[in-house]
């Protein structure tokens, strides 16, 4: 079963890999792929999220945390205990709110998981990333590299270098963004 959908996959990626200028390290085959799965999972999330309800409820919630702090801090019982009433009515438009936020992943988890199989299956898995120092740093790659050393032994031994999974996520983070502001969502994440 595995096989036939590894073999898909392969008639779908192995193309891509073909035209990468640098095969034996494909960077920009990730790139692509990262674009790929960031347009499925945007997409999914435009249709299947009803983005105006969801931004009333982030706004609704972030008054109400908002009229909460204010009366701690004022120190005004009365106004505390009547948003503390009203705290049951925001956890069921907080889990709503979850709830629909979840419905796109129920789509697309699957055809992720095995794109990333593929990925760890083919040549992409033994490619390397030389970052400029300061995204090596900022993107906290050594601590990524540490936890790495903990869970498969070794150390990373190019320096500012990284792996085909931490590259796939710096891609896709900045994929997604620039594809949710031109499918026009509100905010980010």
């Amino acid at each position: 079963m595995f096989e036939i959908i590894y073999d898909a996959l392969n008639a779908v990626f192995n193309p891509i890999l073909a035209m990468d200028p640098n095969p034996s390290n494909p960077a920009l085959t990730v790139l692509i792929i990262a674009f790929i799965v960031s347009l499925i999972t945007t997409i999914a999330n435009k249709y299947l999220v009803d983005q105006d309800a969801l931004n009333e409820r982030q706004e609704k919630m972030q008054k109400f945390n908002k009229e909460l702090r204010d009366a701690q801090k004022r120190g005004d019982g009365k106004k505390m205990a009547e948003l503390q009433a009203k705290q049951a009515e925001m956890m069921k438009e907080n889990t709503a709110m979850m709830s629909e936020q979840f419905k796109p992943m129920i789509v697309t988890f699957v055809p992720i998981i095995l794109i990333f199989f593929w990925m760890r299956a083919s040549a992409i898995h033994d490619l390397v990333v030389i970052l400029p120092s300061t995204v090596y740093w900022v993107t906290l790659t050594p601590l990524w590299h540490f936890v790495g050393s903990i869970f498969y032994g070794g150390q990373a031994t190019i320096p500012y270098g990284i792996g085909w999974l931490l590259w796939y996520m710096i891609c896709t983070f900045g994929m997604s963004q620039i594809l949710r502001k031109f499918l026009g969502f509100k905010q980010g994440f």
